[in-house]
């Protein structure tokens, strides 16, 4: 059976990392009811998100197998899966009221922000005020003037992971750097 309604975002309230991917997945979110979860983009993500701390255990399987998020919270900028996986302007404009309201939450303790692929780039980069963001690549980082980080990363869709545009050591130092900055005092 499949959720088949909108997939909120969930975590730590008071997170210090903020990661946004860009939809819940046909058959993980879609299915489970949980971002992330049941498939391989949630095995990637949980593995790192455990590997630096931020999650008690490395696997997501289904919405009530126990994981519990560490100062981190994880979000999308869509909340239903996109025909064909590509989100229309409108989808965009229609969910972007929701992704203000977790970053209005969030915002007091927030330290650091990982858009996970290119359209979640954009839409981080619109919700910071952030006209002139430089162009999306792995790995870049920009600080806000208010003292937010923007870590950007590709997605761990099979897509980049089977064909090792995405391989695990450059995944998983996004989240060791995300761990850096989350707790350094500066």
């Amino acid at each position: 059976m499949y959720w088949g309604k909108g997939v909120p975002g969930f975590g730590d309230k008071a997170a210090r990392l903020w990661i946004v991917g860009l939809a819940p997945a046909a058959h993980g979110a879609n299915r489970t009811g949980r971002l992330f979860t049941g498939d391989n983009s949630g095995e990637w993500l949980c593995r790192a998100l455990y590997e630096t701390g931020f999650a008690n255990q490395p696997h997501s399987w289904h919405a009530a197998d126990g994981l519990e998020l560490r100062g981190a919270f994880i979000s999308a900028v869509l909340r239903c899966v996109p025909p064909s996986n590509t989100p229309l302007h409108s989808e965009l404009q229609h969910c972007f009221p929701y992704l203000q309201a977790e970053w209005n939450l969030l915002r007091p303790t927030l330290r650091v922000v990982i858009p996970l692929g290119q359209v979640a780039y954009k839409q981080v980069c619109k919700l910071l005020g952030w006209e002139r963001a430089p162009a999306f690549k792995h790995g870049l980082l920009w600080r806000s003037e208010d003292g937010i980080f923007l870590l950007s990363s590709y997605h761990p869709s099979r897509r980049n992971t089977s064909t090792k545009r995405l391989r695990w050591e450059a995944w998983i130092e996004i989240f060791r750097r995300a761990r850096f900055l989350c707790d350094s005092e500066e």
